[in-house]
């Protein structure tokens, strides 16, 4: 079959490789109809999560059919010729953490767990086409895919409408969702989004459901904010003001009660010199990322607020501002999406026409110009902002 595999820093090829067969009995093999590219993505591309491995496939965000059922998946209620959106992680549904909601981090699924745990102090959950330290499973930019612990981890939709209806509970929905509902806002809230790439648009959607009063969103590429204004925020093109001052003047001094950071290990800064310092660092490994957004917001943030952080880290972050944290009495949110925590009810949300997930669709394309696709997705051209591919 043919699948995009990770051979090197910024080296995407489709290639052919073997296809997935059934290693378990809770196995279940999908044939993907729709998969995506995701920003997560390029943090593999440009090399800056550890532990990947060449020819490793790569894609965390697909949907498809199923075509073959290990005896206990079947036993759990998964058939050949369902539909279904496979979510980034794997979940036991059984485990301590599982048991709580808490599915990314559940106990079982990651087959490399002491490698996790030497990098994190504990495990995470296995994670589709992201690195050996969650795994080191094939992820779903592929013609097919195996689906470990599949009657618990595959959500279930409709065999009617579009994939793309549903294709983003797998991961930008969810997750968008999650930095909205951790933030825990109230309606006279003021909420900060640092980026307007898939997730923050989802973010900004979920904000205004929830019932924020208002929505900033800050980002400097011209077709993300607009999209952005589109959905009802106000924006912030970084590179015309003073984010930090900005966001003071509209909220009376104070800065805004909540603050969502979804942009991540790469970063770019608001002056030229602070980004320089931070790709020095990480030049000569005494960091790992560039938490550039991350500083803006706890420093933005209106004392006794909340930080919540959707946006990936995978390492060790330098001058992080924590007097600001503490002194100001912040909460700060962190986590991979639990996808399955939420999963229902946004289910019942597209359903009920509530929420339209596809308004993030820029560019769909075959599987085959994956590789091209990951190019104009990370140098944002052709307003570009979402790509749907189909094997």
């Amino acid at each position: 079959m043919k699948a995009l595999c990770w051979q090197g820093k910024k080296d995407i090829r489709c290639e052919e490789v073997p296809d997935p067969i059934i290693e378990d009995p809770r196995d279940a093999i999908i044939k993907v109809t729709s998969t995506c590219i995701c920003g997560s993505d390029l943090h593999l591309m440009n090399g800056f999560v550890p532990s990947m491995c060449l020819g490793d496939v790569l894609g965390h965000e697909p949907m498809g059919e199923v075509v073959e059922v290990g005896p206990d998946a079947k036993a759990r209620g998964l058939s050949v010729g369902d539909r279904v959106v496979v979510p980034f992680q794997m979940v036991c549904g059984e485990c301590e953490q599982c048991l709580k909601g808490n599915f990314s981090v559940c106990q079982r699924t990651n087959r490399n767990a002491d490698l996790a745990k030497a990098f994190f102090g504990d495990t995470t959950a296995g994670l589709f086409g992201y690195s050996h330290i969650t795994g080191g499973y094939a992820g779903g930019q592929a013609e097919y895919m195996r689906v470990p612990f599949a009657a618990t981890t595959v959500i279930k939709v409709p065999q009617v409408g579009p994939d793309e209806r549903y294709l983003f509970l797998s991961d930008i929905l969810p997750t968008g969702w999650q930095a909205a509902v951790q933030a825990e806002i109230e309606p006279e809230d003021t909420v900060a989004i640092w980026g307007c790439g898939p997730v923050a648009q989802f973010a900004i959607l979920a904000a205004r459901l929830l019932g924020a009063r208002r929505v900033i969103a800050i980002d400097d590429v011209p077709e993300r904010l607009e999209m952005a204004r589109q959905q009802g925020a106000e924006i912030l093109d970084r590179s015309q003001v003073n984010v930090i001052q900005a966001l003071k003047d509209m909220t009376d001094g104070h800065g805004p009660e909540k603050c969502i950071d979804a942009v991540g290990i790469e970063a770019h800064g608001p002056t030229k010199v602070l980004e320089l310092i931070d790709r020095v660092q990480t030049a000569l490994k005494l960091e790992t990322e560039r938490p550039i957004a991350l500083r803006e917001a706890i420093v933005a943030c209106k004392a006794a607020g909340t930080v919540s952080v959707p946006g990936v880290y995978g390492g060790l972050a330098n001058s992080i501002p924590l007097g600001a944290l503490m002194n100001k009495g912040l909460t700060l949110r962190t986590g991979q999406t639990h996808v399955k925590r939420y999963a229902d009810d946004l289910l019942r949300r597209i359903d009920e026409g509530e929420i339209d997930p596809t308004f993030v669709i820029t560019h769909t394309a075959p599987l085959g110009r994956g590789p091209e696709m990951y190019q104009r997705f990370r140098d944002k051209q052709d307003g570009c902002i979402k790509v749907v591919l189909k094997p």
